[in-house]
């Protein structure tokens, strides 16, 4: 099926009528069709555009998704691109800083997510997209590092491994997994494990249900997080911070233990020049915020890799805070308006997120 712009926007115009909005001009910028898939993705100028097409409630888009019989329409505007691309620029010049400093062994990987990079800032709208025809690309590549991949040296029992992955079992470190393994890191992923009030059994079975599919080995850190879970119910302080420095120390420590320099995050704020950090022979790469992704981005990439999506924010322990300690709840909400700010969060998705912490 082709669709034509002209077409599809007298198509929308004549919907806005039939269901009683406001008769204004429709403006579409461009258009994709993922005729296999059944996803039509619009480009519009700006927000105000966008929301024309989508209508109030919704109802303008989900009529047209009905008319035109396809599976999922997506709405962007052109202006909220203008800033990650932006971003993504800034990241590509300081990674090419980084290629430039490595040897050649190391490297492979970096060049890859260099190319994969620029191919994003020319076409910023649809990165399952890039990522199929990267796979289609670099078939070759991938066969090379699935070959050697998930071996352990016999000689001295360390992890042959480029990188390691902070798999949490959420979709933004499964989403970092699913692109370290295309690119050839040659991941290991590593979860760290608090207990059931902060990693409860669902993520961990998401962890290794992805590991499983994408034949990555998958290895467990036991730390102790007494003092973070007694000190947050007790409300000397929030936990999600405490949490996520101890969690990274761990990860840190078994780094240096292993000798294996690249350490792949799913931090999705740390955007631009800012996603790559040195540790002394550690590069930490924050792999959806290089890429400028937002939640959506990521959710889609997971879920190719069968990762459920879940509601809500946050863990077990957290949610006891919201309930026992309601004045903990400012510094949650704090923090997804922080992703909010930052473009990754769409305010709707934000707006849920609150409803859930409230």
């Amino acid at each position: 099926m082709i669709i034509q712009k002209n077409d599809l926007i007298s198509l929308i115009s004549k919907i806005r009528r039939d269901i009683g909005h406001k008769d204004v001009e429709v403006d579409i910028l461009d258009l994709f069709f993922d005729e296999d898939q059944g996803n039509l993705l619009i480009i519009t100028p700006d927000r105000p555009e966008k929301s024309v097409i989508i209508g109030k409630g919704g109802w303008v888009v989900g009529r047209l998704r009905e008319e035109l019989r396809i599976s999922s329409i997506h709405v962007e505007a052109y202006s909220d691109f203008i800033v990650p691309v932006y971003r993504m620029k800034l990241a590509l010049v300081k990674l090419e800083e980084i290629i430039s400093e490595y040897s050649h062994t190391e490297k492979e990987p970096l060049i890859n997510l260099s190319h994969l990079l620029a191919s994003r800032i020319e076409n910023p709208y649809s990165i399952e997209s890039l990522i199929e025809n990267f796979q289609k690309t670099h078939k070759e590549f991938n066969k090379f590092h699935e070959d050697r991949s998930n071996k352990i040296r016999k000689e001295d029992n360390k992890f042959d491994f480029t990188s390691v992955v902070a798999l949490s079992g959420g979709v933004d470190s499964s989403a970092s997994l699913i692109i370290a393994k295309m690119l050839g890191f040659n991941p290991v992923a590593v979860t760290v494990n608090p207990g059931d009030i902060i990693l409860p059994r669902y993520f961990r079975e998401s962890a290794e249900n992805l590991t499983r599919i994408l034949g990555v080995r998958h290895h467990y850190l036991q730390v102790d997080m007494k003092e973070v879970v007694e000190g947050s119910l007790e409300g000397r302080f929030h936990p999600c911070g405490k949490c996520s420095k101890t969690i990274e120390e761990a990860i840190m420590a078994f780094m240096r233990e292993n000798n294996i320099p690249f350490l792949l995050y799913g931090d999705l704020l740390s955007t631009g020049a800012s996603s790559f950090q040195r540790d002394g022979e550690v590069l930490r790469i924050n792999l959806p915020a290089v890429l400028s992704l937002k939640k959506g981005d990521v959710k889609n990439i997971a879920l190719k890799g069968g990762v459920k999506t879940r509601t809500g924010y946050g863990c077990p322990l957290i949610g006891e805070v919201h309930k026992n300690l309601p004045h903990m709840r400012r510094f949650s909400i704090q923090r997804v308006l922080r992703e909010t700010r930052a473009g990754v969060l769409e305010p709707g998705e934000a707006l849920n997120q609150i409803n859930g912490i409230l």
